[in-house]
């Protein structure tokens, strides 16, 4: 194996501890210092949900939950509002079942702010890393890490 990878793997750890020992606080009350890159968690209660990063974390954050984001913004909640409606077989062809599609839905639109409206007042912690390479391996080990519910890492 290669020894940059492996020393990389092997630093990931105390990212880990640091971000599980933040305190959390609120997407919609971010705190005006924060990292600018890195990855970030969001729970409610014990229940991990999401891992993501970002070389804008406060700029992500807000895209997952603001009102007014659209599914290429709010990809979290969208999958939230997914599973609330039961419309959990994505379609990449043109027409029903499509993500435009169901964002045109009276059921699923409601399904989808509600879930924006949930993110806001999720847990959120983060920790720093501008590195592209570990930032990439840190989500991944996090979301492992802590069994994060909506992280599967499937191809679509």
């Amino acid at each position: 194996m290669d020894t940059q990878f492996l020393q990389h793997v092997a630093s990931l750890r105390p990212k880990l501890d640091a971000l599980l020992a933040m305190e959390p606080v609120k997407p919609s009350r971010l705190p005006k210092q924060m990292p600018k890159a890195g990855v970030y968690l969001l729970s409610e209660g014990n229940e991990y949900l999401y891992v993501g990063r970002s070389n804008n974390i406060r700029g992500r954050i807000a895209r997952h939950s603001r009102p007014g984001a659209t599914h290429r913004m709010a990809a979290f909640a969208f999958r939230i509002a997914r599973q609330v409606t039961g419309r959990l077989d994505a379609s990449y062809k043109t027409g029903e079942g499509t993500r435009d599609a169901l964002a045109r839905e009276p059921k699923f639109a409601r399904a989808f702010v509600e879930a924006k409206a949930r993110v806001r007042e999720m847990d959120l912690r983060y920790v720093e890393e501008a590195d592209p390479v570990r930032q990439a391996l840190l989500e991944v080990y996090v979301a492992l890490a802590v069994k994060a519910k909506h992280n599967d890492f499937d191809n679509h």
